[in-house]
C-alpha cells in the first residue's frame, strides 16, 4: 500500500498596515517560502507599493483594515474567516492589535489548527481606568483564542503570564526576543561614516553638531513629551545640539500643544518622517533615545544599536532587552523628562563612555539579534508548532 502524500503546508500571516508586514515578516515569510517550503500568504490592508515588494512564490491577499476604531471590524473577521476556510491553512500567525483581534477569532472560527499570537506589544499597558479594562478583556480574548502566543521579549512574557493572560504551557520567546531580529547588511557600521556625511549633508547639519535621534511613531506613548521637554533645557545649554526625529507624525495630535508647537518652530529639530533607509538616519546621530511607554521589544534599539550608537531607553519591558544597562547604554524611568535630561547629560559630558558603549552596542546587538540565526530558530519553531498540531 502506497504511502499518503503530504501537501505543502499553508502559513498565513496578518497585520493591521503593509508597513508591519514589510518591516517585521517579509524576510520571514520569504526564509519559510524558501528554506521550509511552506506555501505562504500575507493578508494586510491594500497597498499597491507593498504588493510590489511581495518575494516570488508568496502570495499577497489584500484585507482592508486600519488601526484605531473600525465600525466595520464584523465584516473583517467574516472576510478573513472565509478565506481561511477557502484555504485550508495549518496554521494563521497575527500581530498588531486590530488584525490580530480580527485574525484570532476569524481563524478559531475556521478550525485553523495552529493560531500563533505574536504579541508584539500590549495595547492596554497604556491605558487606565475603564480604558485599560476594556482593552486588556480584549487582549486575553486574543490569547484564549490562540493556540500559542509568542511575546518578543522575556520582560512582556513574565507581565503577561503575571497578569493571568496566559500561562507557560502555551507561550514562549524565540532566541533572545525581537520580532525579527537585525539584518547587518542593512545596518552594516562600516557604511556608517559616508551615511553620516551623506544623511548630514542631506539635511544641512554641521559635523560639529551634537544630534540626539529617536525613530518611531511622534505619539505621547512613545515618550516624546518627555523626549521634547529635555531637549528644549539641554538646547539652552548646548549651541550645538540638534533632535532628529524619523517617523510618522500621525500621532502629533496626543502630544502637549506647546511643546508641539515649540518643536514645530524650532531650527535645531527636523522631523524627517518615515523614512525607508533608517540605517541612513542613525548614522547620522550621536544618541539615541526612545523614552516609550510600552514596547513589545523596541526593533530600533537594536538598530540604533546595531549602528554603534549609544542608547537611553524607559524601564520598560523589551527594551530594557535589548541594551545592557551602563554597558551599551542607559535606563532611566518611564514619564520622567528630568531623569532622561540627566542621562543625556551624562552621556554628552563622557566622551569616553560613550565609545565604550558604542563599541559594546555594536557587538552585543549582532552577537545576540542576528537575523540569520533569528529566521533559523524561527523554522524550527514553526516546525515544533506543526508538528504538535499533527500529533
Amino acid at each position: 500500500m502506497g504511502s499518503k502524500v503530504r501537501m505543502k503546508r499553508k502559513i498565513c500571516f496578518v497585520t493591521t498596515v503593509p508597513m508591519t508586514m514589510r518591516a517585521f515578516v517579509l524576510d520571514a515569510a520569504s526564509y519559510l517560502h524558501e528554506k521550509g517550503g511552506y506555501e505562504v500568504v500575507l493578508a494586510c490592508s491594500p497597498d499597491e507599493d507593498f504588493a510590489g515588494t511581495v518575494p516570488d512564490g508568496v502570495r499577497f491577499f489584500p484585507v482592508e483594515m486600519k488601526r484605531g476604531a473600525d465600525l466595520l471590524f464584523l465584516k473583517r473577521i467574516l472576510m478573513l474567516r472565509r478565506f481561511f476556510r477557502k484555504e485550508k491553512f495549518d496554521m494563521v500567525q497575527y500581530s498588531t492589535p486590530n488584525a490580530s483581534l480580527y485574525a484570532s477569532i476569524a481563524s478559531w472560527l475556521a478550525g485553523v489548527p495552529v493560531r500563533l499570537y505574536c504579541q508584539w506589544g500590549i495595547l492596554y499597558t497604556g491605558y487606565g481606568g475603564l480604558k485599560r479594562t476594556f482593552f486588556k478583556v480584549l487582549e486575553k480574548t486574543v490569547c484564549r483564542l490562540s493556540t500559542w502566543i509568542e511575546p518578543d521579549s522575556f520582560g512582556n512574557l513574565e507581565f503577561s503570564r503575571g497578569e493571568g493572560l496566559y500561562g507557560e504551557a502555551n507561550s514562549s520567546v524565540i532566541w533572545n526576543g525581537s520580532a525579527c531580529g537585525i539584518d547587518p547588511v542593512k545596518f552594516d557600521i562600516g557604511q556608517k561614516p559616508a551615511w553620516r556625511k551623506e544623511t548630514r549633508d542631506r539635511y544641512g547639519i554641521a559635523e560639529g553638531s551634537y544630534v540626539i535621534g529617536f525613530v518611531g511613531r511622534v505619539t505621547r506613548d512613545k515618550g516624546i513629551n518627555e523626549l521634547l521637554s529635555a531637549a528644549r533645557v539641554f538646547f539652552k545649554r548646548h549651541d550645538e545640539a540638534m533632535l532628529m526625529i524619523v517617523g510618522d507624525q500621525g500621532g502629533s495630535a496626543t502630544i502637549d500643544p506647546p511643546l508641539l508647537e515649540w518643536s514645530l518652530n524650532e531650527k535645531r529639530i527636523i522631523y524627517t518622517g518615515r523614512m525607508p533607509d533608517v540605517w541612513k538616519m542613525l548614522s547620522a546621530m550621536d544618541l539615541f533615545i526612545l523614552p516609550s511607554y510600552r514596547e513589545g521589544f523596541g526593533s530600533v534599539v537594536i538598530e540604533a544599536g546595531a549602528m554603534g550608537l549609544p542608547v537611553i531607553v524607559t524601564d520598560i519591558p523589551g527594551p530594557t532587552e535589548a541594551i545592557i544597562e551602563g554597558v551599551t547604554g542607559l535606563v532611566v524611568e518611564k514619564g520622567s523628562p528630568d531623569q532622561l535630561l540627566k542621562a543625556i547629560e551624562k552621556i554628552y559630558q563622557d566622551k569616553g563612555m560613550a565609545m565604550e558603549f558604542s563599541a559594546a552596542g555594536s557587538d552585543f546587538t549582532l552577537s545576540n539579534f542576528r537575523r540569520g540565526i533569528f529566521l533559523e530558530k524561527l523554522l524550527i519553531d514553526r516546525e515544533r508548532l506543526l508538528g504538535q498540531a499533527n500529533d
